[in-house]
């Protein structure tokens, strides 16, 4: 029992040791991990494998908790402890950012992607079956898509644990650009199902136009997500509001009368692409960031440039 408890002990520490050696390789491992095992009975379900019933969905809406959210509560507890987990938390709570800031998650964001499907349709969108009960509706789908359809749980990992690293380690245009193919990739089972447009009866398009808009579409929220968090000073509540106002926006396309707008993602790349590319611009690809020197002695001016 003794040299069990010793064998137990020695796998631990070894975990810790590479933890702290490798702490983004873990937790990118882990976060893919869990979320790909947990969506396996979603998926089997959309193809007809297993039954096809709405219970399914829970895998679903449990694949980003499980996955970025854990996998971050598990590095975080492990190499900083509970006081660095609870200030998570607090960054969460943090709600009093600015009335610009709200003005710019709750209203910019949703008119960033209406002028994108403008420029892809040539003209003003029009809409089939939009009553007023979908702008009633509209903050109770915002709630609930920021705790359950993504927000929440996926900022606690990509920009809660893995942005501030990644900013250190490469700066905050490489991290930017790594993360956003890392969250683009980390979706690749959702092409299997209705939440990317796959399932059965789905084609090939999926795998030459589908998948490469997305990529670019998480690139460009990527750069806008770490402007925003750098702004905000790593606050991950208005992170999470960013985020859940984009996922919510696009609840509107069912209703696009074009088809090209309904059934495809191409006018969200476009329009957070423009918006993307005018903040690499105005920041010279600094996306806000301030550096350790910056913030130790109050140097204003980007080094960088």
């Amino acid at each position: 029992m003794l040299n069990s408890l010793s064998e137990s002990n020695d796998t631990s520490s070894g975990l810790k040791k590479y933890f702290e050696s490798r702490p983004l390789t873990s937790f990118f491992i882990m976060a893919y991990l869990f979320s790909w095992i947990i969506l396996i009975p979603f998926i089997l379900s959309q193809w007809n494998i297993l039954p096809d019933t709405k219970w399914f969905s829970i895998f679903f809406v449990a694949n980003a908790f499980v996955g970025p959210m854990l996998s971050s509560y598990i590095m975080i507890r492990t190499l900083e402890g509970k006081e660095a987990w609870r200030n998570i938390g607090k960054s969460i709570r943090q709600v009093r950012v600015g009335l610009k800031w709200y003005v710019f998650s709750l209203l910019v964001i949703p008119a960033i992607v209406f002028l994108g499907m403008v420029l892809l349709n040539g003209e003003l969108p029009t809409f089939h079956g939009l009553t007023f009960q979908f702008f009633v509706t509209y903050p109770i789908n915002l709630i609930v898509v920021f705790f359950g359809g993504g927000p929440f749980p996926e900022e606690i990992g990509w920009r809660g644990f893995a942005l501030p690293r990644m900013q250190s380690q490469f700066g905050p245009l490489k991290a930017t650009l790594l993360l956003g193919i890392l969250w683009a990739f980390w979706h690749l089972p959702h092409f299997l199902t209705s939440a990317q447009k796959g399932g059965p009866g789905s084609d090939l398009s999926l795998l030459y136009f589908n998948l490469p808009n997305f990529i670019v579409l998480c690139l460009a929220t990527s750069i806008i997500l770490t402007w925003v968090y750098n702004c905000n000073q790593g606050n991950l509540f208005i992170v999470m509001l960013v985020h859940a106002s984009l996922n919510t926006f696009s609840i509107i396309q069912p209703y696009l009368a074009n088809s090209v707008l309904k059934n495809l993602d191409l006018s969200v790349s476009i329009g957070l692409g423009l918006f993307a590319l005018i903040i690499l611009f105005l920041t010279r690809g600094n996306l806000g960031y301030k550096y350790p020197s910056e913030l130790e002695f109050g140097n204003k001016e980007n080094i960088s440039k």
